[in-house]
């Protein structure tokens, strides 16, 4: 592009996503001689604060946490990743910036965000609005950057109801705000509205009917949880990350308070009330929460190596011109590497439970994890049958249903179940790398990233993408490696010791009782219901573009310019997927019929049919071609918008500044 043309690029969507696509815009940017650079304006559209976007605004309660340690998230290349893609003008993650700010507190800081770094460790979990400032911070470094370079970013606090094509570029409507012209659109919109389903619907109308209270999917912030009466059963579907916001919002965020007993980790805390809390039942299909990540120093544990399902054994397939099937050629690699790393963990830490010598029952193992073909399973069988005890054997697919799908004689019996569950997860989360069970997740976890990276973009046949990898395996390591924090299983015990949570149960039924005007939640496998006023859904609405309530992703679906992806299933019924159809990377949505849309890409969850993991945040020194893969796709797609040869004259006419614009440069 010659130095003459102007380039103006709006980011739909200014959070997480949105910043790493400008980092990538500006690396490359700032990469090219300087007579070749165009005038370059981004233009970042989110009717949020650039940088947190919705789901990290900075002003949320500090109760609700992430997930992920401090070590783990990045929205620029930090670390190993640095030494693949370009430097990044920020340069950070959000652990080197906790360092930092530990050092050199920004004046941005406030006493909470000081108060919370002072006291974070690179394993320690911080809240959604910490991270939120990290965005924060790094989104006003990105714009400084733009400045010195003489590019421009502006923010329109607004958001875009519509994109129409005209001439060179686009014109994007935007919410009480004159038309935006630009070159080039990236939609990096994150969680979006969707509707809800027809049981939801179901539930919400009988609600207005009846005077209860339902509170549907939502981005945990969002949600009033105030109104969540004190003192009486309270309905909660979810057991997840959601489940765990509302958790502790009702009770530490009501005055109630978690003390240490003392006792070893699983029952080290008891709770004492404000006498404010709802009593919370709460309901998922396997009945039990998440399990807690492990207390380590890494997000993958140190003693976890992959063996079989590396990139190379994984990608062995592609190269061979073969299309793999997950339960088939992907599972059994994996399978492997996470009983090796169950198996080796306890002969390192109980060797007195093994029949046998643990190098001699290592060796066996090994050689049997080692057999080509299907037989390698009956072999690791057999091995298992003659060295280790059954009380120290697992079973990796029976952690799918952690109760084990019997009956339970009343609510009582299921409570104290799940109690001994919560407190042997807990326990295992304190030992860390030697806990046997968490280092079989560490594995999955580990092989996650792989996996990432191999089934992107067709590399697994549709049918196994649908049944399998997306039927079984990711509810699966979902309920494994992404839990809560530890200290939230530890809080749960207590509660559930206080009496202020019980459980429904397995493959739980929502209903309501017209004569009582009441929700009920039952469970096939526990004898009674429960029966309460309030019924709160513990859940994101669901990342599906065709039940999306956005006024631009669903314009251009209606109109044809963008469709979601469907694939076929194993009888050759076509299935309806959840995220967009786009091309190969730089991700381009398809058309009705098929083509490309120019100068239009896609980044993030709406990628959900073509990657898998598009909510798991990139992860700092990760390859770019999987843990970070996030930032290789901005990076596509900063490389495809600045190579583009079409422009708009400077002064076109249309709005240059929105209210409550943020501008840097000329």
């Amino acid at each position: 592009m010659d130095k003459g043309q102007d380039l103006r690029v709006a980011v739909i969507g200014a959070g997480p996503r949105g910043v790493s696509v400008l980092d990538r815009l500006l690396s490359r940017y700032l990469d090219l001689p300087a007579e070749d650079r165009p005038a370059l304006e981004v233009c970042m559209v989110d009717p949020f604060n650039p940088g947190p976007g919705h789901v990290w605004r900075t002003a949320q309660s500090r109760q609700f946490l992430m997930n992920t340690p401090c070590l783990f998230p990045t929205v620029v290349p930090a670390g190993e990743t640095a030494e693949e893609l370009l430097p990044s003008p920020a340069g950070l993650s959000l652990g080197q910036w906790i360092r930092l700010m530990a050092r050199d507190p920004a004046p941005s800081l406030n006493a909470g965000d000081r108060e919370e770094i002072a006291r974070l460790g690179a394993a320690d979990f911080p809240s959604r609005a910490l991270y939120g400032r990290y965005l924060e911070w790094t989104y006003a470094r990105l714009v400084e950057a733009a400045r010195q370079a003489g590019a421009a970013v502006v923010h329109y606090r607004a958001e875009a109801l519509a994109l129409h094509r005209g001439g060179t570029g686009f014109s994007i409507e935007l919410a009480g705000e004159e038309p935006l012209a630009a070159d080039a659109v990236v939609l990096a919109m994150g969680h979006l509205p969707a509707a809800l389903t027809p049981e939801q619907n179901r539930l919400s109308d009988a609600a207005s009917r009846l005077g209860l209270r339902y509170l549907p999917p939502a981005v945990p912030s969002d949600a009033d949880f105030s109104v969540l009466p004190a003192g009486e059963p309270v309905l909660v579907r979810g057991l997840g990350l959601n489940f765990f916001d509302i958790m502790a919002h009702v009770t530490l965020g009501r005055g109630g308070a978690f003390v240490p007993t003392g006792k070893p980790a699983g029952r080290s805390l008891r709770y004492e009330p404000s006498g404010r809390e709802p009593v919370l039942v709460a309901a998922s299909r396997r009945g039990t929460p998440y399990r807690a990540k492990a207390k380590l120093d890494s997000y993958v544990p140190r003693s976890v190596k992959l063996r079989w399902f590396t990139e190379e054994t994984a990608g062995r397939f592609a190269a061979e011109g073969i299309q793999p099937g997950f339960d088939h050629d992907l599972w059994p690699l994996l399978h492997r590497d996470a009983v090796w790393a169950y198996y080796s963990t306890l002969a390192r830490t109980n060797p007195a439970c093994l029949t046998v010598p643990a190098a001699d029952f290592l060796a066996d193992l090994e050689a049997a994890l080692s057999v080509e073909g299907p037989d390698w399973d009956a072999a690791k069988e057999a091995v298992l049958a003659r060295c280790v005890p059954a009380a120290h054997r697992t079973s990796l697919e029976a952690l799918a249903q952690p109760l084990g799908r019997r009956p339970f004689a009343g609510p009582e019996d299921l409570d104290a179940e799940i109690l001994r569950y919560l407190e042997d997860d807990a326990a295992g989360s304190a030992k860390g790398e030697d806990d046997p069970l968490k280092m079989a997740i560490g594995a999955l976890n580990a092989g996650r990233s792989v996996l990432k990276a191999v089934v992107a973009d067709g590399g697994l046949a549709e049918e196994s993408w649908l049944t399998e990898l997306r039927g079984w395996f990711e509810p699966l390591v979902e309920g494994l490696a992404s839990g809560p924090p530890p200290e939230r299983i530890e809080q749960l015990a207590a509660l559930v010791r206080a009496g202020l949570v019980h459980f429904v149960g397995p493959d739980p039924r929502f209903d309501v009782d017209e004569a009582r005007a009441v929700f009920t939640a039952s469970s096939p496998w526990v004898s009674g219901e429960y029966a309460a006023t309030t019924l709160v859904e513990a859940m994101m609405p669901p990342n599906r573009v065709n039940a999306t309530l956005s006024p631009l992703l669903a314009d251009l679906l209606h109109r044809g310019e963008a469709r979601a992806k469907v694939m076929m299933a194993p009888n050759g019924t076509p299935v309806l997927t959840p995220g967009l159809d786009v091309s190969l990377p730089p991700y381009r949505p398809l058309d009705v019929k098929g083509q490309p849309q120019e100068d239009l890409y896609v980044l993030g969850l709406q990628l959900s049919s073509v990657q898998w993991g598009t909510a798991i945040a990139a992860e700092a020194g990760a390859p770019a071609s999987a843990g970070s893969r996030t930032l290789r796709d901005a990076d596509d797609i900063a490389a495809a918008v600045l190579s583009r040869g079409n422009s708009i004259p400077r002064e076109s006419g249309t709005a240059r500044t929105g209210t409550a614009a943020v501008r840097a440069g000329a």
